[in-house]
């Protein structure tokens, strides 16, 4: 198993000795999330801060952008790191798709799965000099001339990570995918009884099996009562979200979801964590002490996800204690 670690809070002057410190640590990679800041340009520092981490987007946003900038900026990234760079790509949700970037939103899981296809389309063309001629539902990308083609990468392309939490954008992610990235507001038994049959449906589909394939779990991790304080505030926002509501849903908290949903329209911000009990916690979060947080970590997900990304610090004590599958 890999250990990752990521950053969310963050600034692009930072990202290079944040990533050169996770990599002296001992981490095997580094993932920057879209938040404030763009996570591609973020990496390019931490490119050149690093030599040995895999650095990657978890998540840049798709729709956001289009197949082009992003098959570009990616095999740009794939340069720059010297093969170390992994694309992660999520859908965000509707609203901030059409309101916060001013861009279509439909048919989320079959438009990424296009988004995808017509990456490895262009991707395709620079590599074998063949002509561009990708035609789908949502995009078109018929034009590369010599002026505009790189040409073949000596890394590579770069691995496709896809995002999700629905069965649909799962599946998709299965079939046109190397990797799954699992979103936090994840439990194990969602992991278990809902991702896995829908990745293994998507793999079935390509007609591949899940060997190989990378399964991603970037999990919450406390150790301490600060770090419980702020994971409970992360679910709780999660957990107000109807996007995550299946999460939920299976562990028959439905009506949790809609006090949470209904506090977020008031701005209760403060307040809704307050709805998180011990049961709920325990469910997303793996709780222990520094010395014993990797061991449970271990125990819940060592048998399924092949590359692991805790909240915190789990390497507190030396690089040695980094988990081993």
């Amino acid at each position: 198993m890999k250990l990752d670690s990521s950053a969310v809070d963050y600034t692009p002057g930072e990202a290079g000795a944040i990533a050169k410190r996770a990599e002296d640590r001992g981490y095997d990679g580094f993932w920057l999330a879209e938040t404030k800041h763009d996570p591609f340009l973020a990496l390019a520092g931490a490119a050149a801060a690093t030599e040995r981490i895999e650095l990657g987007t978890a998540i840049a946003v798709a729709f956001a952008r289009n197949p082009m900038t992003v098959a570009t900026t990616a095999n740009d990234l794939r340069l720059l790191s010297a093969g170390r760079f992994n694309l992660g790509l999520g859908s965000q949700v509707e609203a901030h798709i059409t309101k916060r970037f001013a861009m279509p939103w439909s048919k989320p899981a079959a438009r990424m799965r296009e988004f995808v296809l017509a990456i490895r389309a262009i991707w395709h063309a620079w590599e074998t000099g063949e002509r561009l001629a990708f035609r789908g539902e949502f995009y078109k990308h018929t034009l590369m001339t010599p002026f505009f083609d790189p040409g073949p990468n000596p890394h590579g392309t770069a691995p496709i990570y896809l995002a999700g939490v629905g069965g649909l954008m799962t599946e998709v992610a299965g079939e046109v995918a190397d990797g799954f990235l699992c979103h936090n507001f994840t439990t194990e038994r969602y992991l278990r009884e809902v991702t896995l049959p829908a990745l293994e449906r998507g793999r079935a589909k390509a007609g591949k099996t899940l060997e190989g394939f990378e399964i991603s779990g970037p999990v919450f991790a406390a150790t301490n009562d600060e770090e419980i304080a702020d994971v409970k505030r992360q679910i709780a926002f999660y957990g107000s979200t109807p996007a995550y509501k299946p999460v939920l849903d299976l562990h028959g908290w439905g009506a949790l979801h809609e006090e949470l949903h209904r506090m977020s329209r008031r701005q209760q911000w403060a307040e809704m964590s307050e709805l998180i009990t011990d049961e709920v916690l325990a469910e997303f979060c793996v709780l222990g002490s520094p010395e014993t947080v990797t061991d449970a970590l271990l125990a819940r997900y060592g048998d399924v996800v092949t590359r692991i990304s805790p909240s915190g610090d789990v390497l507190r004590k030396e690089p040695a204690q980094r988990p081993e599958k």
